[in-house]
Protein backbone atom coordinates (compact mmCIF):
# COMPACT_ATOMS: atom_id res chain seq x y z
CA UNK A 1 0.00 0.00 0.00
CA UNK A 2 3.17 2.13 -0.05
CA UNK A 3 3.21 2.72 3.77
CA UNK A 4 7.09 2.79 5.35
CA UNK A 5 8.26 0.38 7.33
CA UNK A 6 12.05 1.63 7.75
CA UNK A 7 12.99 5.41 7.49
CA UNK A 8 15.48 6.29 5.18
CA UNK A 9 18.82 5.98 6.23
CA UNK A 10 20.47 8.91 4.51
CA UNK A 11 23.90 8.31 6.19
CA UNK A 12 24.30 5.84 3.84
CA UNK A 13 23.18 7.72 1.19
CA UNK A 14 25.59 9.92 1.77
CA UNK A 15 28.98 7.53 1.88
CA UNK A 16 27.26 6.11 -1.38
CA UNK A 17 27.28 9.91 -2.91
CA UNK A 18 31.13 10.58 -1.64
CA UNK A 19 32.03 7.58 -3.51
CA UNK A 20 30.73 8.30 -6.67
CA UNK A 21 32.30 11.66 -6.78
CA UNK A 22 35.06 9.99 -5.95
CA UNK A 23 34.54 7.42 -8.94
CA UNK A 24 33.93 11.05 -11.03
CA UNK A 25 30.60 9.91 -12.16
CA UNK A 26 28.46 11.78 -14.43
CA UNK A 27 25.03 9.95 -13.77
CA UNK A 28 23.10 8.09 -11.36
CA UNK A 29 20.15 6.19 -11.54
CA UNK A 30 17.50 5.53 -8.76
CA UNK A 31 15.30 2.86 -8.47
CA UNK A 32 13.35 1.55 -5.62
CA UNK A 33 11.30 -1.88 -5.42
CA UNK A 34 7.79 -0.11 -4.35
CA UNK A 35 8.47 3.80 -5.89
CA UNK A 36 5.42 3.22 -7.81
CA UNK A 37 3.24 3.49 -4.69
CA UNK A 38 5.30 5.62 -3.12
CA UNK A 39 8.22 7.33 -4.10
CA UNK A 40 9.31 9.71 -1.09
CA UNK A 41 12.34 7.44 -0.26
CA UNK A 42 13.67 7.97 -4.23
CA UNK A 43 12.65 11.53 -4.30
CA UNK A 44 14.47 12.21 -0.47
CA UNK A 45 17.44 10.27 -2.22
CA UNK A 46 17.27 12.32 -5.36
CA UNK A 47 17.58 15.34 -3.81
CA UNK A 48 20.45 14.31 -1.45
CA UNK A 49 22.47 13.11 -4.32
CA UNK A 50 21.72 16.27 -6.23
CA UNK A 51 23.32 18.68 -3.19
CA UNK A 52 26.66 16.43 -2.84
CA UNK A 53 26.78 15.99 -6.43
CA UNK A 54 25.76 19.18 -8.44
CA UNK A 55 26.39 18.86 -11.99
CA UNK A 56 26.03 15.20 -11.91
CA UNK A 57 22.37 14.16 -14.00
CA UNK A 58 19.93 12.02 -11.24
CA UNK A 59 17.51 9.73 -12.93
CA UNK A 60 14.43 8.65 -10.75
CA UNK A 61 12.69 5.65 -11.29
CA UNK A 62 9.13 6.61 -10.35
CA UNK A 63 9.47 10.19 -12.80
CA UNK A 64 10.77 8.30 -15.70
CA UNK A 65 8.51 5.28 -15.51
CA UNK A 66 6.23 5.27 -12.86
CA UNK A 67 4.69 1.44 -12.92
CA UNK A 68 5.07 -1.91 -11.36
CA UNK A 69 7.68 -4.19 -12.98
CA UNK A 70 11.12 -3.31 -11.16
CA UNK A 71 13.12 -4.75 -13.82
CA UNK A 72 11.47 -2.71 -16.68
CA UNK A 73 11.77 0.25 -14.48
CA UNK A 74 14.95 -0.19 -13.32
CA UNK A 75 16.07 -0.82 -16.84
CA UNK A 76 14.37 2.25 -18.37
CA UNK A 77 15.91 4.02 -15.43
CA UNK A 78 19.68 3.21 -16.20
CA UNK A 79 19.21 3.55 -20.24
CA UNK A 80 17.77 7.10 -19.26
CA UNK A 81 21.02 8.10 -16.67
CA UNK A 82 23.35 7.09 -19.96
CA UNK A 83 21.99 9.18 -22.15
CA UNK A 84 21.24 12.08 -20.25
CA UNK A 85 24.48 13.64 -19.86
CA UNK A 86 25.10 13.16 -23.82
CA UNK A 87 21.57 15.04 -24.22
CA UNK A 88 22.60 17.81 -21.67
CA UNK A 89 25.35 18.24 -23.54
CA UNK A 90 23.98 18.58 -26.90
CA UNK A 91 20.91 20.49 -26.66
CA UNK A 92 22.84 23.28 -24.54
CA UNK A 93 25.02 23.68 -27.64
CA UNK A 94 22.60 23.48 -30.00
CA UNK A 95 20.23 25.95 -27.82
CA UNK A 96 22.79 28.44 -27.74
CA UNK A 97 23.51 27.98 -31.59
CA UNK A 98 19.91 28.74 -32.30
CA UNK A 99 19.91 31.66 -29.71
CA UNK A 100 22.94 32.91 -31.22
CA UNK A 101 21.47 32.61 -35.10
CA UNK A 102 18.05 34.79 -33.82
CA UNK A 103 16.03 31.77 -34.23
CA UNK A 104 12.82 32.47 -31.71
CA UNK A 105 10.94 29.34 -32.35
CA UNK A 106 11.12 27.23 -29.55
CA UNK A 107 13.10 24.23 -29.81
CA UNK A 108 11.38 20.69 -29.44
CA UNK A 109 12.31 17.20 -29.63
CA UNK A 110 10.58 14.11 -31.46
CA UNK A 111 9.99 11.33 -28.61
CA UNK A 112 9.61 7.80 -29.54
CA UNK A 113 5.51 7.61 -29.07
CA UNK A 114 5.57 10.48 -32.18
CA UNK A 115 4.76 13.10 -29.91
CA UNK A 116 7.07 16.43 -29.23
CA UNK A 117 8.58 17.66 -26.08
CA UNK A 118 10.56 20.77 -24.89
CA UNK A 119 13.90 20.19 -24.76
CA UNK A 120 14.01 20.89 -21.31
CA UNK A 121 11.97 17.94 -20.92
CA UNK A 122 14.54 16.01 -23.41
CA UNK A 123 17.16 16.24 -21.07
CA UNK A 124 15.55 15.18 -17.69
CA UNK A 125 13.37 12.55 -19.72
CA UNK A 126 16.28 11.18 -22.31
CA UNK A 127 14.90 7.43 -22.90
CA UNK A 128 11.74 9.09 -24.56
CA UNK A 129 13.67 10.13 -27.27
CA UNK A 130 15.72 6.77 -27.75
CA UNK A 131 13.26 5.80 -31.11
CA UNK A 132 12.40 9.12 -32.12
CA UNK A 133 13.64 8.77 -35.85
CA UNK A 134 11.79 6.16 -36.77
CA UNK A 135 8.66 7.59 -34.92
CA UNK A 136 8.98 10.88 -37.09
CA UNK A 137 8.44 9.05 -40.63
CA UNK A 138 5.19 7.21 -39.17
CA UNK A 139 3.99 10.24 -37.72
CA UNK A 140 4.30 11.91 -40.99
CA UNK A 141 2.35 9.08 -42.74
CA UNK A 142 -0.22 9.28 -40.35
CA UNK A 143 -0.66 13.02 -40.91
CA UNK A 144 -0.98 12.73 -44.74
CA UNK A 145 -2.86 9.41 -44.48
CA UNK A 146 -5.51 11.62 -42.62
CA UNK A 147 -5.18 14.88 -45.04
CA UNK A 148 -5.37 12.78 -48.08
CA UNK A 149 -7.65 10.07 -47.09
CA UNK A 150 -4.75 6.92 -47.84
CA UNK A 151 -6.63 4.44 -45.96
CA UNK A 152 -4.62 1.91 -43.60
CA UNK A 153 -0.95 1.72 -44.18
CA UNK A 154 1.92 -0.31 -43.62
CA UNK A 155 4.77 1.93 -44.02
CA UNK A 156 8.31 1.17 -45.09
CA UNK A 157 11.54 3.24 -44.37
CA UNK A 158 14.56 1.63 -45.84
CA UNK A 159 17.38 4.08 -46.09
CA UNK A 160 21.76 3.48 -45.18
CA UNK A 161 21.57 0.26 -42.32
CA UNK A 162 18.63 -1.02 -41.67
CA UNK A 163 14.84 -1.15 -43.03
CA UNK A 164 12.10 -0.18 -40.51
CA UNK A 165 8.08 -0.84 -40.63
CA UNK A 166 5.17 -0.04 -38.83
CA UNK A 167 1.22 0.38 -39.30
CA UNK A 168 -1.08 2.49 -39.55
CA UNK A 169 -4.84 1.31 -39.15
CA UNK A 170 -8.10 3.10 -38.21
CA UNK A 171 -6.79 6.59 -38.15
CA UNK A 172 -3.97 5.66 -35.42
CA UNK A 173 -0.39 4.06 -35.22
CA UNK A 174 0.10 0.96 -33.50
CA UNK A 175 1.86 1.27 -30.39
CA UNK A 176 4.41 -0.89 -28.42
CA UNK A 177 4.53 -1.35 -24.67
CA UNK A 178 8.16 -1.49 -24.82
CA UNK A 179 11.26 -2.48 -26.67
CA UNK A 180 14.70 -3.10 -26.86
CA UNK A 181 18.04 -1.63 -27.41
CA UNK A 182 21.50 -2.67 -27.03
CA UNK A 183 21.37 -5.60 -28.44
CA UNK A 184 21.32 -7.17 -32.19
CA UNK A 185 21.23 -4.58 -34.48
CA UNK A 186 18.10 -6.58 -36.07
CA UNK A 187 16.32 -6.67 -33.71
CA UNK A 188 13.22 -3.94 -33.85
CA UNK A 189 10.49 -3.53 -31.31
CA UNK A 190 8.73 -7.11 -32.55
CA UNK A 191 11.76 -9.45 -33.32
CA UNK A 192 14.44 -11.38 -31.71
CA UNK A 193 14.08 -10.03 -28.11
CA UNK A 194 16.13 -10.67 -25.59
CA UNK A 195 20.15 -9.25 -26.02
CA UNK A 196 19.21 -5.62 -25.19
CA UNK A 197 18.14 -3.01 -22.79
CA UNK A 198 14.40 -2.96 -22.04
CA UNK A 199 13.05 0.17 -22.49
CA UNK A 200 9.24 0.69 -21.22
CA UNK A 201 8.20 3.98 -22.30
CA UNK A 202 5.67 4.61 -25.04
CA UNK A 203 6.83 3.97 -28.24
CA UNK A 204 5.10 3.77 -32.01
CA UNK A 205 5.41 -0.36 -32.97
CA UNK A 206 8.14 -0.33 -35.32
CA UNK A 207 9.70 -3.41 -36.60
CA UNK A 208 13.36 -2.86 -38.02
CA UNK A 209 15.68 -5.67 -39.45
CA UNK A 210 19.39 -4.94 -41.21
CA UNK A 211 18.51 -4.73 -44.27
CA UNK A 212 19.86 -0.91 -46.13
CA UNK A 213 21.37 0.10 -48.96
CA UNK A 214 25.15 -0.32 -47.23
CA UNK A 215 24.11 -4.08 -46.28
CA UNK A 216 26.78 -6.12 -47.26
CA UNK A 217 26.26 -9.24 -49.40
CA UNK A 218 28.50 -12.24 -48.39
CA UNK A 219 28.70 -16.18 -49.28
CA UNK A 220 28.61 -18.11 -45.61
CA UNK A 221 30.47 -21.15 -44.94
CA UNK A 222 27.73 -23.21 -46.85
CA UNK A 223 28.39 -21.61 -50.43
CA UNK A 224 24.59 -19.43 -49.68
CA UNK A 225 24.58 -15.81 -50.14
CA UNK A 226 23.59 -13.50 -47.16
CA UNK A 227 22.97 -10.06 -46.92
CA UNK A 228 23.86 -8.04 -43.66
CA UNK A 229 23.61 -7.63 -40.75
CA UNK A 230 26.68 -6.11 -41.23
CA UNK A 231 26.72 -2.82 -43.17
CA UNK A 232 29.59 -0.69 -44.79
CA UNK A 233 27.66 2.63 -43.62
CA UNK A 234 28.87 5.89 -44.75
CA UNK A 235 32.29 5.64 -44.48
CA UNK A 236 33.47 3.59 -46.86
CA UNK A 237 30.34 2.92 -47.82
CA UNK A 238 29.53 0.97 -50.94
CA UNK A 239 32.16 0.15 -53.41
CA UNK A 240 30.53 2.69 -55.76
CA UNK A 241 31.10 5.13 -53.43
CA UNK A 242 34.92 5.13 -53.82
CA UNK A 243 35.73 5.79 -50.45
CA UNK A 244 37.83 2.44 -49.76
CA UNK A 245 34.39 0.06 -49.56
CA UNK A 246 35.41 -3.35 -51.34
CA UNK A 247 32.46 -5.57 -50.23
CA UNK A 248 29.53 -5.66 -52.74
CA UNK A 249 26.51 -3.87 -51.07
CA UNK A 250 22.61 -3.60 -51.54
CA UNK A 251 23.10 -0.52 -53.73
CA UNK A 252 25.70 -1.76 -55.58
CA UNK A 253 23.61 -4.64 -56.87
CA UNK A 254 20.93 -1.60 -57.35
CA UNK A 255 23.44 -0.03 -59.40
CA UNK A 256 24.34 -3.24 -61.88
CA UNK A 257 20.84 -4.10 -62.25
CA UNK A 258 19.84 -0.60 -63.61
CA UNK A 259 17.87 0.83 -61.17
CA UNK A 260 19.97 3.66 -60.00
CA UNK A 261 21.69 6.03 -62.08
CA UNK A 262 25.56 7.06 -61.28
CA UNK A 263 25.34 10.46 -62.60
CA UNK A 264 21.85 11.29 -61.31
CA UNK A 265 22.12 10.86 -57.44
CA UNK A 266 21.53 14.07 -55.45
CA UNK A 267 20.07 15.81 -58.94
CA UNK A 268 23.68 14.85 -60.45
CA UNK A 269 25.79 16.54 -57.61
CA UNK A 270 26.97 12.83 -55.86
CA UNK A 271 28.31 10.72 -58.83
CA UNK A 272 29.13 6.97 -57.94
CA UNK A 273 31.34 4.39 -59.65
CA UNK A 274 29.60 1.73 -61.74
CA UNK A 275 32.89 -0.44 -62.20
CA UNK A 276 33.85 -0.24 -58.54
CA UNK A 277 30.15 -1.71 -58.27
CA UNK A 278 30.10 -3.88 -60.92
CA UNK A 279 33.97 -5.13 -59.92
CA UNK A 280 33.17 -6.29 -56.30
CA UNK A 281 29.71 -7.97 -57.61
CA UNK A 282 31.69 -9.72 -60.04
CA UNK A 283 33.69 -10.93 -57.37
CA UNK A 284 30.47 -12.46 -55.09
CA UNK A 285 28.98 -13.57 -58.83
CA UNK A 286 32.25 -15.96 -59.15
CA UNK A 287 32.11 -17.29 -55.91
CA UNK A 288 28.36 -17.91 -56.50
CA UNK A 289 29.28 -19.54 -59.69
CA UNK A 290 27.11 -17.13 -61.53
CA UNK A 291 26.66 -14.45 -63.63
CA UNK A 292 27.25 -10.29 -62.31
CA UNK A 293 23.63 -9.84 -63.13
CA UNK A 294 21.78 -12.91 -61.40
CA UNK A 295 24.39 -12.33 -58.15
CA UNK A 296 22.51 -8.26 -57.98
CA UNK A 297 19.59 -9.69 -58.32
CA UNK A 298 20.10 -12.30 -55.62
CA UNK A 299 21.46 -9.64 -53.21
CA UNK A 300 18.47 -7.62 -54.29
CA UNK A 301 16.21 -10.44 -53.51
CA UNK A 302 17.49 -11.40 -50.40
CA UNK A 303 17.38 -8.09 -49.04
CA UNK A 304 13.34 -7.85 -50.01
CA UNK A 305 13.23 -11.53 -48.02
CA UNK A 306 14.69 -9.71 -44.82
CA UNK A 307 12.40 -6.60 -45.02
CA UNK A 308 9.22 -8.91 -45.41
CA UNK A 309 10.04 -10.52 -42.25
CA UNK A 310 9.70 -6.79 -40.63
CA UNK A 311 6.25 -5.84 -42.40
CA UNK A 312 5.18 -9.78 -41.52
CA UNK A 313 6.11 -8.54 -38.19
CA UNK A 314 4.00 -4.95 -38.23
CA UNK A 315 1.49 -6.98 -39.98
CA UNK A 316 0.57 -10.77 -39.46
CA UNK A 317 1.88 -11.09 -36.17
CA UNK A 318 -0.23 -8.26 -34.80
CA UNK A 319 -3.47 -10.29 -36.64
CA UNK A 320 -3.67 -8.16 -39.42
CA UNK A 321 -4.08 -9.24 -42.98
CA UNK A 322 -1.29 -7.02 -45.05
CA UNK A 323 -3.36 -6.89 -47.91
CA UNK A 324 -5.54 -5.03 -46.70
CA UNK A 325 -2.91 -2.22 -46.12
CA UNK A 326 -1.13 0.06 -48.68
CA UNK A 327 2.31 -0.15 -48.77
CA UNK A 328 3.44 3.69 -47.79
CA UNK A 329 7.49 3.65 -48.97
CA UNK A 330 10.14 6.17 -47.91
CA UNK A 331 13.27 6.82 -47.23
CA UNK A 332 16.04 6.72 -49.93
CA UNK A 333 16.27 3.36 -50.71
CA UNK A 334 12.14 2.25 -49.92
CA UNK A 335 10.96 3.00 -53.01
CA UNK A 336 13.19 1.04 -55.00
CA UNK A 337 12.37 -1.98 -52.92
CA UNK A 338 8.72 -1.64 -52.87
CA UNK A 339 6.94 -3.09 -55.49
CA UNK A 340 8.65 -5.97 -54.67
CA UNK A 341 8.12 -6.35 -51.33
CA UNK A 342 4.36 -5.62 -51.80
CA UNK A 343 4.46 -8.29 -54.21
CA UNK A 344 6.02 -10.95 -51.57
CA UNK A 345 3.09 -10.00 -49.14
CA UNK A 346 0.15 -10.24 -51.64
CA UNK A 347 -0.61 -5.75 -51.23
CA UNK A 348 -1.48 -4.27 -54.77
CA UNK A 349 -1.13 -0.42 -53.97
CA UNK A 350 2.17 1.48 -53.07
CA UNK A 351 2.30 4.99 -52.28
CA UNK A 352 5.56 6.94 -52.53
CA UNK A 353 5.44 10.45 -50.78
CA UNK A 354 7.20 13.37 -52.03
CA UNK A 355 10.34 14.05 -50.63
CA UNK A 356 10.97 10.11 -49.73
CA UNK A 357 14.62 10.54 -49.12
CA UNK A 358 13.55 13.08 -46.34
CA UNK A 359 10.14 12.38 -45.38
CA UNK A 360 11.22 11.62 -41.51
CA UNK A 361 12.06 14.90 -41.89
CA UNK A 362 8.46 16.12 -42.51
CA UNK A 363 7.31 14.20 -39.76
CA UNK A 364 8.90 16.10 -37.80
CA UNK A 365 7.59 19.33 -38.76
CA UNK A 366 4.08 17.33 -38.71
CA UNK A 367 4.28 16.51 -35.12
CA UNK A 368 2.23 17.58 -32.52
CA UNK A 369 3.72 18.35 -28.41
CA UNK A 370 2.47 15.27 -26.55
CA UNK A 371 2.78 14.07 -23.21
CA UNK A 372 1.85 10.65 -21.69
CA UNK A 373 1.68 10.06 -17.99
CA UNK A 374 0.97 6.96 -16.64
CA UNK A 375 0.56 5.50 -12.85
CA UNK A 376 0.06 1.79 -11.83
CA UNK A 377 -3.21 0.83 -11.14
CA UNK A 378 -3.56 -2.98 -9.95
CA UNK A 379 -7.35 -3.86 -9.30
CA UNK A 380 -9.77 -6.52 -10.54
CA UNK A 381 -12.31 -4.64 -13.05
CA UNK A 382 -15.11 -6.22 -11.31
CA UNK A 383 -15.66 -4.00 -8.37
CA UNK A 384 -12.74 -1.48 -8.84
CA UNK A 385 -13.37 1.51 -7.10
CA UNK A 386 -14.46 4.18 -9.46
CA UNK A 387 -14.18 6.76 -7.18
CA UNK A 388 -10.40 6.09 -6.50
CA UNK A 389 -9.74 5.27 -10.08
CA UNK A 390 -10.89 8.96 -11.36
CA UNK A 391 -9.17 10.58 -8.22
CA UNK A 392 -6.14 8.33 -10.17
CA UNK A 393 -7.53 9.54 -13.23
CA UNK A 394 -7.51 14.12 -12.34
CA UNK A 395 -3.80 13.58 -10.61
CA UNK A 396 -2.73 12.68 -14.62
CA UNK A 397 -5.28 14.55 -16.00
CA UNK A 398 -3.31 17.51 -13.98
CA UNK A 399 0.12 17.08 -14.82
CA UNK A 400 -0.73 16.85 -18.23
CA UNK A 401 -2.15 20.32 -17.97
CA UNK A 402 0.55 21.65 -16.32
CA UNK A 403 3.01 20.38 -18.90
CA UNK A 404 0.75 21.31 -21.74
CA UNK A 405 0.52 25.10 -20.04
CA UNK A 406 4.01 25.03 -19.63
CA UNK A 407 4.48 24.47 -23.74
CA UNK A 408 2.08 27.07 -24.23
CA UNK A 409 -1.00 25.53 -24.84
CA UNK A 410 -4.12 27.02 -22.95
CA UNK A 411 -7.34 25.22 -22.38
CA UNK A 412 -8.69 25.50 -25.68
CA UNK A 413 -5.59 24.29 -27.28
CA UNK A 414 -5.32 21.12 -25.64
CA UNK A 415 -6.83 17.25 -26.04
CA UNK A 416 -6.97 14.95 -23.41
CA UNK A 417 -7.51 11.27 -23.97
CA UNK A 418 -7.66 8.74 -21.30
CA UNK A 419 -6.47 4.99 -21.65
CA UNK A 420 -6.04 1.86 -19.59
CA UNK A 421 -3.74 -1.17 -19.55
CA UNK A 422 -5.56 -4.39 -18.92
CA UNK A 423 -5.06 -8.25 -19.27
CA UNK A 424 -6.75 -11.32 -18.29
CA UNK A 425 -6.16 -12.43 -14.80
CA UNK A 426 -2.75 -14.20 -14.07
CA UNK A 427 -1.52 -13.00 -17.81
CA UNK A 428 1.94 -10.90 -17.95
CA UNK A 429 1.70 -8.84 -20.66
CA UNK A 430 -1.08 -6.05 -21.26
CA UNK A 431 -3.24 -4.02 -23.93
CA UNK A 432 -3.61 -0.27 -23.73
CA UNK A 433 -7.31 0.75 -24.64
CA UNK A 434 -8.79 3.85 -24.89
CA UNK A 435 -11.46 4.86 -22.69
CA UNK A 436 -14.51 6.91 -23.59
CA UNK A 437 -15.27 9.41 -21.43
CA UNK A 438 -14.88 11.50 -18.63
CA UNK A 439 -14.99 10.63 -15.67
CA UNK A 440 -14.78 6.92 -15.84
CA UNK A 441 -18.53 5.64 -15.45
CA UNK A 442 -19.43 1.69 -15.18
CA UNK A 443 -20.68 1.84 -18.93
CA UNK A 444 -17.13 3.46 -20.11
CA UNK A 445 -15.42 0.57 -18.33
CA UNK A 446 -17.33 -2.01 -20.16
CA UNK A 447 -17.02 -0.82 -23.01
CA UNK A 448 -13.17 -0.55 -22.17
CA UNK A 449 -13.42 -4.48 -21.71
CA UNK A 450 -15.29 -5.63 -24.79
CA UNK A 451 -12.48 -3.33 -26.70
CA UNK A 452 -9.74 -5.50 -24.81
CA UNK A 453 -11.53 -8.19 -26.10
CA UNK A 454 -12.14 -7.33 -29.66
CA UNK A 455 -8.19 -6.52 -29.93
CA UNK A 456 -6.99 -9.50 -28.12
CA UNK A 457 -8.70 -11.89 -29.97
CA UNK A 458 -7.15 -10.46 -33.32
CA UNK A 459 -3.87 -10.26 -31.81
CA UNK A 460 -3.81 -13.52 -30.11
CA UNK A 461 -6.38 -15.49 -31.70
CA UNK A 462 -9.10 -15.84 -28.89
CA UNK A 463 -10.77 -13.87 -25.90
CA UNK A 464 -12.57 -15.31 -22.84
CA UNK A 465 -15.73 -12.99 -21.55
CA UNK A 466 -15.47 -16.12 -18.45
CA UNK A 467 -11.79 -14.66 -17.58
CA UNK A 468 -11.72 -11.75 -14.77
CA UNK A 469 -10.00 -8.49 -16.42
CA UNK A 470 -7.19 -7.16 -14.43
CA UNK A 471 -6.70 -3.21 -14.70
CA UNK A 472 -2.32 -2.88 -14.99
CA UNK A 473 -2.42 1.30 -14.87
CA UNK A 474 -3.91 4.56 -15.82
CA UNK A 475 -2.62 6.53 -18.76
CA UNK A 476 -3.58 10.01 -19.73
CA UNK A 477 -2.21 11.39 -23.21
CA UNK A 478 -1.95 15.22 -23.06
CA UNK A 479 -1.83 16.79 -26.65
CA UNK A 480 -0.92 20.70 -27.88
CA UNK A 481 -3.20 21.18 -30.52
CA UNK A 482 -1.58 23.98 -33.04
CA UNK A 483 -3.52 26.53 -35.07
CA UNK A 484 -0.86 27.14 -37.57
CA UNK A 485 -0.80 24.96 -40.51
CA UNK A 486 2.09 22.74 -40.63
CA UNK A 487 1.45 20.94 -43.27
CA UNK A 488 3.21 23.23 -46.31
CA UNK A 489 1.41 23.27 -49.60
CA UNK A 490 3.74 21.56 -51.83
CA UNK A 491 7.60 20.68 -51.38
CA UNK A 492 10.33 22.77 -53.44
CA UNK A 493 12.83 19.69 -53.63
CA UNK A 494 15.52 19.92 -56.84
CA UNK A 495 14.74 17.75 -59.74
CA UNK A 496 17.06 14.68 -60.69
CA UNK A 497 19.92 15.82 -63.14
CA UNK A 498 19.50 12.58 -65.19
CA UNK A 499 16.01 11.77 -65.90
CA UNK A 500 14.59 11.35 -69.37
CA UNK A 501 15.67 8.68 -72.24
CA UNK A 502 15.87 4.71 -71.83
CA UNK A 503 18.27 2.41 -70.17
CA UNK A 504 18.78 -1.19 -69.71
CA UNK A 505 17.18 -2.10 -66.43
CA UNK A 506 17.45 -6.15 -65.06
CA UNK A 507 14.05 -7.40 -63.70
CA UNK A 508 15.33 -10.79 -62.84
CA UNK A 509 14.92 -13.80 -64.55
CA UNK A 510 11.83 -14.01 -65.65
CA UNK A 511 11.97 -10.75 -67.55
CA UNK A 512 15.84 -10.20 -68.20
CA UNK A 513 17.18 -7.14 -69.33
CA UNK A 514 14.47 -4.62 -70.30
CA UNK A 515 14.39 -1.29 -72.08
CA UNK A 516 13.02 1.19 -69.64
CA UNK A 517 12.04 4.98 -69.70
CA UNK A 518 13.23 6.93 -66.89
CA UNK A 519 10.87 9.82 -66.04
CA UNK A 520 10.74 12.43 -63.31
CA UNK A 521 7.76 12.56 -60.81
CA UNK A 522 6.13 15.02 -62.51
CA UNK A 523 6.12 13.06 -65.89
CA UNK A 524 3.51 10.63 -64.27
CA UNK A 525 0.36 12.97 -64.29
CA UNK A 526 -1.10 11.08 -67.29
CA UNK A 527 -0.40 7.87 -65.55
CA UNK A 528 2.74 5.11 -66.87
CA UNK A 529 2.34 1.84 -67.56
CA UNK A 530 5.30 -0.03 -66.03
CA UNK A 531 8.69 -0.60 -66.21
CA UNK A 532 9.33 2.53 -65.92
CA UNK A 533 12.12 4.41 -63.31
CA UNK A 534 11.33 7.53 -61.62
CA UNK A 535 14.21 9.53 -60.67
CA UNK A 536 14.48 12.22 -57.79
CA UNK A 537 16.86 14.25 -56.09
CA UNK A 538 16.53 12.04 -53.15
CA UNK A 539 14.94 8.78 -54.16
CA UNK A 540 14.48 6.54 -56.92
CA UNK A 541 11.04 4.43 -57.83
CA UNK A 542 11.44 1.57 -59.80
CA UNK A 543 8.04 0.64 -61.19
CA UNK A 544 8.15 -3.27 -62.81
CA UNK A 545 6.25 -4.67 -65.42
CA UNK A 546 3.11 -5.48 -64.71
CA UNK A 547 2.62 -2.49 -62.85
CA UNK A 548 1.23 1.09 -63.83
CA UNK A 549 1.95 4.22 -61.64
CA UNK A 550 0.07 7.94 -61.16
CA UNK A 551 -0.30 10.74 -59.46
CA UNK A 552 -2.72 11.64 -56.93
CA UNK A 553 -3.77 14.59 -55.97
CA UNK A 554 -1.06 15.18 -53.38
CA UNK A 555 1.65 14.16 -55.77
CA UNK A 556 2.28 10.90 -54.30
CA UNK A 557 3.11 8.45 -56.73
CA UNK A 558 0.54 5.76 -56.47
CA UNK A 559 1.87 2.17 -58.30
CA UNK A 560 -1.29 -0.30 -58.79
CA UNK A 561 0.14 -3.61 -58.62
CA UNK A 562 -1.65 -6.44 -61.33
CA UNK A 563 -2.71 -9.31 -59.26
CA UNK A 564 -1.76 -11.62 -62.33
CA UNK A 565 1.63 -10.87 -62.06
Amino acid sequence: GGEVLRPLDLKVVDEVARRLAAEGVEAVAVCFLHSYRNPAHELAVADRLRAMLPGVHISVSSEVLPRIQEYERMSTTVVNAYIAPIFERYLGGLTRRLRFLGTRAPLQIMQSGGGLMTAEAAVRLSVYAVESGPAAGVIGALQLARRLGLGDLITLDMGGTTAKASLIEGGRVGRAAEYEVGGDVARGHRLLRGGGYVIGVPAIDVAEVGAGGGSIAWVDSGGGLRVGPRSAGADPGPACYGLGGTDPTVTDANLVLGYLNPDGLLGGRFKVDFGRAEAAVSRLAGSLGCGPAEAAFGIHAIANASMVRALKAASTERGRDPRRFSLFAFGGSGPIHAVGLARALGIRRVIVPPGPGIFSALGLLLAEVEYELARTFYEPVAGVDLTALNAAFEALLAQARERLAAAGFGPADRVLELYIDLHYAGQNGYLTVQVPGWPVSPQALRAAGEAFAVEHERTYGYRSDEEPLQLVALRVVGRGVSAEPRMPDRLRIPVSAGSGGVRLVYFGPGFGWVETPVVGRAELAGGAEGPVIVEEYDSTTVVPPGCRARLDDGQNIVVEIDPAT
